[in-house]
């Protein structure tokens, strides 16, 4: 699962019982060996679907850990792509990683996506593997701070796995997972918030049309259908509406 570039199980151990900002700024340096990493199949997914979408002029890559997403930005925007995360660590790794030779300006900033610092700054917001890290409850702020984010007719852009069967080894896997964080957090402190489980697919929907965007999801077919025929991986695109929802 790990090369030998990867965290060790010790360094693994530390980062789980940190918070999550500090987790992931033990993390960073040896992020990009590890599974947690958005394959590159997936960005490149992405950036295809959305190629035709555009134009774009400015992007945010929203919670960019060390940058993947950004990089995939950068080839949809013309003006300017922006990555914002929380950890100081994973943005420290970022800049020294991508240094742009010609093309859109890169520009990193530390927050919180549950209290972004921009008002209708972007055409394009993407996000990659992040929202494992978000409460339930705590989507419909982060919906909102996107939405306030975007120009009018904006994009908000992510992928979304299809959630293994019962009768997949994944399934219980995850399953065990998110039932060992819980256990991790009622006990320790601080807590360190990701679940595999939390992000269902019709309730993050219906979150964002209520935060104020017009939802459309397509099938990634770079990554098959399942037995009973439905895709493996979808694209959610949510447009922002004008004006914003009432509060």
């Amino acid at each position: 699962m790990f090369g030998p570039e990867g965290p060790s199980l010790r360094e693994l151990a530390v980062q789980a019982l940190s918070s999550v900002e500090h987790g992931y700024d033990l993390l960073a340096p040896k992020f990009d060996h590890t599974p947690f990493r958005t394959p590159d199949a997936v960005l490149e997914s992405v950036a295809k679907a959305l190629a035709g979408t555009g134009p774009y002029q400015d992007g945010l890559d929203l919670c960019c850990g060390t940058g993947a997403g950004t990089e995939t930005l950068a080839g949809l925007c013309r003006r300017s792509v922006t990555g914002v995360d929380f950890s100081a660590g994973m943005l420290e790794v970022a800049r020294r990683r991508i240094r742009p030779a010609g093309g859109p300006g890169v520009a990193w900033v530390r927050g919180d996506a549950r209290a972004l610092p921009f008002t209708a700054a972007f055409d394009l917001v993407v996000s990659f593997g992040a929202f494992g890290h978000f409460l339930p409850g705590e989507l419909p702020v982060l919906f909102r701070q996107v939405h306030a984010a975007l120009r009018p007719g904006g994009r908000f852009a992510f992928p979304v796995l299809a959630p293994p069967r019962p009768t997949r080894p994944a399934y219980w896997a995850l399953l065990g997972f998110d039932a060992v964080m819980r256990v991790r957090n009622a006990l320790w402190r601080p807590p360190f918030v990701m679940y595999y489980r939390a992000f269902r697919l019709g309730d993050v929907l219906g979150g964002l049309r209520r935060a104020g965007f017009a939802v459309e999801t397509a099938p990634q077919p770079e990554f098959g259908r399942r037995d009973d025929g439905s895709p493996r991986a979808r694209l959610v695109t949510a447009r922002r509406l004008s004006p914003p929802p009432a509060a």
